[in-house]
């Protein structure tokens, strides 16, 4: 073997071999997302009603880096996906993503500084679990982040609750809708649900 073999095949390995190694681990890529999330939420600046729609938007823009919307619009309709558009899977997982907006951030802007604490993952193929108990005045809340490797990157699609799925959820709120009404009238729903709290009328 000459030397410009041995070189071709040494960048060869290089350039090939760590593809699948380069990726980080799901809790690797998980932590930072979440550690951005609880400094924005800690971020005295950011507080109060004057900061809210600087607050949100930050919050928004930090969860987006780390979870799959699409993902999980598509699980939450399950077979419905495949009936729709592109156009119409788009339009859903925006008005999702106002849903998820309108109903959670709210909830974590009550965040007061509780330890999450990172446990264990799972991972078996493109997917993985990532376990996290929170403290939450002593009593420890499991949260696991169930997440899909996209373009060498782990997104969480799912996030179960003490033993209740985000998706699955959202899944059986939707089932009876799309059963009498179709995929129309299930957005039609969402839309209704999005401008009321626009309005300070729903509940959460």
């Amino acid at each position: 073997m000459n030397v410009r073999t041995a070189v071709l095949l040494f960048l060869l390995s290089v350039l090939l071999c760590p593809v699948v190694n380069a990726v980080e681990s799901p809790m690797a890529q998980l932590k930072p997302t979440l550690k951005s999330l609880t400094d924005l939420l800690a971020d005295e600046r950011l507080k109060g009603d004057a900061h809210r729609d600087e607050r949100r938007a930050k919050i928004m823009k930090a969860i987006k880096v780390g979870f799959d919307f699409e993902e999980m619009s598509k699980r939450i309709l399950g077979r419905t996906w495949q009936d729709i558009s592109a156009e119409e899977r788009e339009y859903f997982t925006r008005q999702m993503i106002k849903l998820l907006e309108n109903i959670y951030v709210g909830k974590l802007e009550s965040y007061s500084g509780q330890q999450i604490d990172f446990q264990e993952e799972r991972v078996k193929g493109k997917r993985a679990q990532v376990s996290t108990t929170i403290d939450n005045q002593g009593v420890k809340v499991p949260v696991h982040y169930i997440l899909n490797l996209t373009d060498s990157r782990w997104m969480v699609y799912d996030i179960n609750i003490e033993g209740v799925s985000l998706v699955g959820n959202y899944r059986e709120q939707f089932k009876s809708i799309l059963r009498t009404d179709k995929f129309a009238g299930l957005i039609k729903v969402i839309e209704e649900k999005n401008k009321s709290f626009e309005k300070g009328q729903a509940s959460l």
